[in-house]
């Protein structure tokens, strides 16, 4: 007979415990895919049109009629300058008009009697030049004054700033009483109905393309439904850059995507040949549940030739429905615990 003490018993217990969970585990291999070749390529969003409305002329800004994130309508007014000074000098702009129109009409009237008495040979040739002489010099003096009063007008109009076409504001670096100065940004403007990815294509690669589908574009910031998207057009810039090889590559996304903004990370996929795109290797796809995020790090519960679950850090790809893409941690065949949680608390 055996003698078992206390701590043997409960060793035992322990033992048998852990052994019926790991067997109750659900795991799964890590699946090699051979799918299309494509490569991806890092890019950014962009607005096709983006605007930095810039101050014209000096003042104090008195007065905002837009922050950031606000959905403004073509003419809306977005900022006002002080303008009391031009207003000041419109309206003497506008007096000098009075005044010079006034001046015409006596020189009109004038004019008219000078030739009428020169039809009767009353008065001579030269008093009647000298007279035409003054009213066409008033007359350029009036238009003189007309010219000078709509520039004033002109100018008074920059001291109110409107959006030029609707869109939405996306910084405003000014506050209400800051200097404003000509050449200094007041607000960027941006339409999100139309917006682009914009990406560094090898040169290399530019070259396969041709007249291969529209580009993928994922967007990895967006929830898992509305990460992927196919380009609506396309287009490589006819410049390459000298230093890195690669072709600016532009695609533009379809009108009323929701949730993309300019700066948001984005990547493109271009369908390449096998040696290009290095897919002669199969890829490795694990199932989303399974990923682990602790702070910065990124894993996957791999049971060890024991049959313990042990956490290991991976490099993970892109995603595409419930797959994602392992590049770097883990080998084919490999079996991933697809319950973290429950491998968690056998450790």
């Amino acid at each position: 007979m055996f003698r078992f003490t206390r701590g043997t018993v409960a060793a035992l217990v322990l033992g048998a415990s852990a052994w019926g969970a790991s067997a109750e585990l659900r795991t799964e291999p890590a699946r090699a895919s051979t799918g299309a070749n494509e490569a991806g390529f890092d890019g950014v969003v962009e607005a096709v049109r983006q605007t930095v409305i810039a101050a014209q002329v000096p003042g104090a800004v008195v007065q905002l009629g837009a922050k950031v994130g606000d959905r403004v309508n073509a003419g809306q007014v977005l900022l006002r300058i002080d303008a009391r000074a031009a207003d000041q000098n419109a309206a003497a702009s506008n007096a000098q008009v009075q005044s010079a129109r006034a001046l015409l009409d006596v020189a009109t009237q004038n004019f008219e009697r000078q030739k009428q008495l020169f039809q009767k040979n009353y008065i001579s040739q030269a008093a009647l030049e000298r007279a035409e002489s003054e009213f066409k010099s008033t007359q350029a003096q009036v238009n003189a004054q007309l010219a000078h009063a709509g520039a004033a007008r002109t100018q008074s109009g920059f001291y109110v700033v409107r959006a030029p076409f609707a869109g939405v504001v996306a910084e405003v670096p000014v506050s209400l009483g800051d200097m404003a100065m000509p050449g200094r940004p007041l607000l960027t403007l941006y339409d999100p109905t139309a917006l682009r990815v914009t990406a560094a294509v090898p040169q290399t690669v530019s070259t396969q393309l041709g007249a291969a589908p529209s580009p993928r574009i994922e967007l990895p910031g967006l929830p898992a439904a509305q990460q992927w998207i196919v380009a609506m057009h396309t287009q490589l810039l006819p410049t390459i850059d000298a230093a890195t090889h690669t072709v600016q590559m532009r695609a533009d996304l379809p009108a009323g995507t929701l949730g993309v903004a300019p700066g948001m990370f984005a990547r493109l996929w271009l369908p390449v040949s096998g040696a290009m795109s290095g897919t002669g290797a199969s890829t490795l796809n694990v199932s989303r549940a399974s990923i682990v995020r602790r702070a910065e790090m990124t894993g996957l519960y791999v049971l060890d030739p024991s049959g313990k679950p042990v956490l290991r850090q991976v490099r993970l790809g892109r995603l595409e429905g419930d797959q994602v893409e392992v590049l770097s941690g883990l080998m084919p065949g490999e079996r991933v615990v697809a319950d973290p949680q429950a491998a968690a608390r056998m450790r």
